[in-house]
């Protein structure tokens, strides 16, 4: 397995310890009951837990991009310094900006995603 590869699986498994920490976030703000049925007349979630959701959502929209771009150079056997960067900068700043986010850092978190983004665009220069 491909450095690149590895780095989206372990993406993944972010994007799950997100997803459970929203979770986790929301059944301590409104109960498991609530969350449970059909959320209709669901409060807002507010504070860390609702910025977790936030962050889980934003890692979703970020991780189709990441995951094709990553797919896309093992495809092609595309595996240089280039693509290695690009998949370590989006997972490392994809760590920080869980991170920042939930804690409610605002500035630091937009730069955490900006690294992020920089990935991104290495590995989409990489396979084109």
């Amino acid at each position: 397995m491909t450095p690149e590869m590895m780095y989206l699986v372990w993406t993944v498994a972010l994007t799950f310890i997100l997803a459970l920490t929203a979770v986790n976030g929301a059944m301590l703000q409104v109960g498991l009951p609530k969350l449970a049925g059909n959320r209709e007349h669901m409060p807002e979630i507010t504070g860390w837990a609702g910025r977790a959701i936030r962050a889980h959502r934003n890692m979703l929209e970020s991780l189709v991009l990441f995951a094709i771009l990553v797919l896309v150079a093992q495809i092609a056997n595309i595996h240089t310094g280039m693509t290695l960067l690009g998949a370590q900068l989006f997972f490392w700043g994809r760590v920080a900006h869980a991170v920042i986010y939930i804690a409610g850092i605002a500035w630091a978190r937009t730069l955490a995603w900006a690294v992020s983004v920089a990935g991104l665009v290495l590995l989409f220069t990489a396979v084109v």
